[in-house]
């Protein structure tokens, strides 16, 4: 949510600088994410000021160069080259100063220089509209009229627009503050309380609406009540569509918005001023001068003001003509030929409430997000339909002309009563950790709008304002409360009382911050990504059990993941093109997945991603290529971390599995290029995916055996063994193991040497054997029995020969 520090001082009865409402706004649960300074031209022509060419002569060494010399209010003149066909003395204009920085509407911002052109020294520059920023024109120099004061700044006589703009984190339970109005009347709560001086925002409503006359009034028709409860337009005719006041503009520019013409802009400034959208329909386009609103029959089409033809469903409320004909997709997208244009004279003003889920649902259907979308599905204040619609209808006849020509309609079948909750003082200390004095209570409550219907020893009955819809429970009360008080005045108990209870998931989170205290220390960094993402990336065949969303917020995330890789290389492309491309990371996250019509699934993962070198170079040590090796290290070292004995890694086609037991724990694969394509990754990626559910079921199964810390050493015997370049060392390892030597306690390759002079297509494999009895210390004769039974095995299953 942006808000304008300027718009919203207007509505506050004392001024407060920006930086204290940056923090009264964070203290009462708007989150003020940054704030910064906005000026109308970039760069606020500092340092530019009024001047006068009082001497203008060729240049010596340049038919197009003209020596000038400029007062700017000084002493001195200054003497500047300037090569516009323009120049002339007698001129005011303006003129950058040597340390001046400009910003050019196109190209880098520009600081000024003494500068030496064709022989000839430059004391700054004269300039032209788009060398500032005031325009796009670069005919010749900006040339002022007589009047212009020199010496003046040419921020202060073009009257720049500067404001200070807030982005607020704001809360989907926030509605009433999706507005400048309803931030002023929390700003106004906050120091009501505070200060301990009611403090009431300034108001925006008075009673001066009347009608010119009622010469062309619009019938109004709600067919669907439950959609639209309330629903109020007014009709102003003889108007004039233009360009809308600086004011306007200043303050719509500010916040982000496009100024398109006067009526236009001035539903757009009601709305974010007040929170409640409004819409303006050319009445040419009202047949029968008769509005009615109703659901038309599904596959309808109807084109919207995007140009784009839409099909309607069933649940779109649709506002349309005496003839039934669609104008506008009701709270959410007006139509192509019913708006307002450059040749509307009469309007018809809408200002409506409709029903938030079945906005939601329209709004999300047909992929429109709007602004007026957004507030009517979070509620707006059905209270305040027609007070908006007076104000709006009133700055239009000053702004735009033109007389009020009809009554104020107004359907509003079922007036909405206010919900009434009751607090307890005690319930609101236990929630809140604070005993508030009653006086403090009803402060703050009447100050944010709540009604004291009755009071008690002990309990308050309030009335819920209407700009408050989602506030139900007691506990939301209790947040208003605590919210304008200020969580920081909140005193930290001296005790905490809490419940024993079972660890239900004890063993689980045990174990995920075994495995990311493990995977961190050894350079890991762990990352949460979405777990919706977008169908694009999968085939036809995966996304047959995926599960997908009925009502995606966007085109791009339309379903729930079924698969860990995408949404890692989504994390990994973002990092490399940001200049980040050595990379491991790990997720805990879940896949989804649909065994059956309407049942669904999903599994925990465990997954690693690895890419890029192990480091950056340095002098004492090169960097090196994270590699197949690297990812199978990994995966060695979490298996054993877990204390899984039985497992084993096994190539299948593309990808190696691995297993404990029978069970299949997950894979390791190097990602096929042409995913990597589907990202933009150009850099080779490995994945490790371990399913974390069948690492907990494994883990259960395994037996903790207390072993005794052998008293006898362990002996090492290095063979080198010559191979086939086809022979892997997880060959040999199970041929070894096939040999069932009881006092063999582990092997392990530390060298691989490949040379013509072994052979053709030959290898060698130097492999460390270590041996021990828990009994006795090995001799020598024992030793040398089990390595020559080793010896004859290998050379018999793996054809290998023993250098010596």
């Amino acid at each position: 949510m942006t808000i304008s520090y300027n718009w919203l001082s207007e509505y506050l009865s004392e001024v407060i600088e920006p930086e204290k409402l940056s923090r009264i706004l964070t203290s009462i649960g708007l989150e003020v994410e940054s704030l910064e300074k906005y000026e109308s031209i970039k760069g606020g022509l500092n340092g530019l000021i009024i001047g006068e060419v009082i001497q203008c002569d060729l240049h010596p060494n340049a038919d197009k160069l003209k020596i000038t010399r400029v007062s700017i209010g000084e002493k001195e003149s200054l003497q500047i080259v300037c090569g516009a066909s323009n120049v002339a003395a007698g001129q005011k204009v303006v003129v950058a100063t040597v340390g001046t920085t400009i910003y050019p509407i196109h190209g880098e911002p520009i600081t000024m220089k003494v500068a030496k052109i064709r022989g000839i020294e430059s004391f700054g520059m004269i300039c032209a509209e788009d060398e500032i920023g005031l325009g796009v024109s670069h005919e010749g120099i900006i040339v002022l009229p007589n009047d212009a004061v020199v010496g003046k700044s040419a921020a202060e006589y073009f009257q720049l627009y500067t404001d200070w703009i807030y982005e607020i984190g704001l809360t989907p339970n926030r509605m009433e503050a999706m507005s400048h109005y309803g931030v002023a009347k929390d700003v106004c709560a906050y120091l009501t309380h505070h200060n301990k001086k009611e403090t009431k925002p300034k108001s925006i409503f008075n009673n001066i609406f009347k009608p010119d006359n009622v010469s062309l009034p619009i019938k109004v028709t709600v067919q669907n009540p439950e959609a639209c409860p309330r629903y109020a337009g007014v009709t102003i005719s003889n108007i004039t569509v233009a360009n809308s006041p600086q004011w306007l503009k200043n303050k719509l520019m500010a916040i982000g918005l496009r100024p398109i013409n006067n009526i236009v802009d001035i539903t757009n400034y009601i709305l974010h001023e007040t929170g409640q959208p409004l819409h303006a329909f050319d009445v040419a386009a009202i047949k029968n001068n008769h509005v009615i609103v109703k659901n038309l029959q599904a596959g309808t089409t109807f084109v919207t003001l995007d140009e784009k033809e839409r099909k309607l469903v069933a649940n779109d409320l649709m506002i349309c003509n005496g003839n039934e004909e669609p104008m506008c997709i009701g709270g959410v997208f007006g139509g192509l030929h019913s708006g307002v244009n450059t040749s509307t004279k009469n309007i018809f003003l809408e200002s409506a409430c409709f029903n938030s889920i079945a906005i939601r649902r329209t709004s999300l259907h047909h992929g429109l997000r709007t602004d007026a979308a957004t507030r009517f599905e979070k509620g707006v204040d059905i209270s305040n339909t027609v007070h908006v619609l007076k104000r709006a209808a009133l700055l239009i006849k000053e702004i735009a002309g033109g007389e009020i020509s009809s009554e104020v309609v107004d359907v509003y079948p079922m007036p909405k009563e206010k919900v009434q909750i009751a607090i307890k003082y005690h319930y609101l200390k236990k929630l809140s950790g604070k005993n508030y004095h009653p006086d403090a209570v009803k402060r703050i409550l009447v100050a944010l709008g709540f009604e004291i219907v009755k009071e008690g020893i002990d309990e308050l009955w309030v009335a819920i304002p209407f700009s408050k819809p989602d506030i139900s429970l007691p506990a939301d009360i209790v947040e208003e409360i605590v919210r304008i008080d200020g969580l920081d005045s909140i005193d930290i108990p001296s005790t905490i009382t809490i419940s024993p209870a079972t660890d239900q998931y004890g063993i689980k989170e045990k174990l995920r911050e075994k495995i990311a205290n493990y995977l961190a220390a050894q350079g890991f960094n762990e990352i949460f990504t979405n777990s919706i993402t977008n169908s694009n990336y999968f085939d036809k065949e995966v996304l047959q059990t995926a599960v997908k969303m009925i009502n995606n917020l966007s085109a791009e995330l339309d379903v729930l993941r079924p698969s860990m890789l995408e949404t890692g290389l989504e994390s990994i492309i973002y990092n490399i093109n940001r200049k980040n491309t050595n990379l491991q990371l790990f997720e805990f996250g879940k896949t989804y997945y649909s065994s059956e019509v309407g049942k669904y699934k999903e599994e925990e993962h465990l997954s690693l991603y690895i890419t890029g070198n192990n480091h950056e170079n340095f002098w004492r040590q090169k960097s090196k290529p994270l590699d197949f090796f690297t990812a199978k290290g990994i995966v060695t070292s979490i298996v054993n971390l877990l204390g899984l004995i039985d497992y084993r890694i096994e190539q299948n086609e593309n990808e190696f599995q691995i297993f404990c037991g029978k069970k299949e724990l997950g894979k390791l694969a190097l990602v096929a290029s042409n995913k990597l394509q589907l990202f933009d990754i150009k850099q080779p990626v490995y994945f490790i995916d371990f399913n974390f559910s069948e690492i907990l079921k494994a883990i259960e199964k395994q037996k903790i055996v207390y072993k005794e810390v052998p008293k006898f050493q362990s002996v090492q015997r290095d063979l080198a063994l010559v191979v086939a370049n086809t022979v892997t060392y997880e060959f040999i390892e199970a041929v070894v193991k096939k040999i069932k030597l009881p006092k063999l306690q582990s092997m392990r390759l530390f060298d691989v040497f490949e040379s013509d002079k072994l052979g053709a297509n030959k290898k060698s494999l130097a492999i460390s054997f270590t041996f021990l009895d828990e009994e006795k210390t090995l001799t020598d004769k024992e030793i040398d029995s089990i390595v020559n039974k080793l010896i004859e095995n290998l050379e018999k299953e793996v054809a290998a020969e023993i250098r010596k």
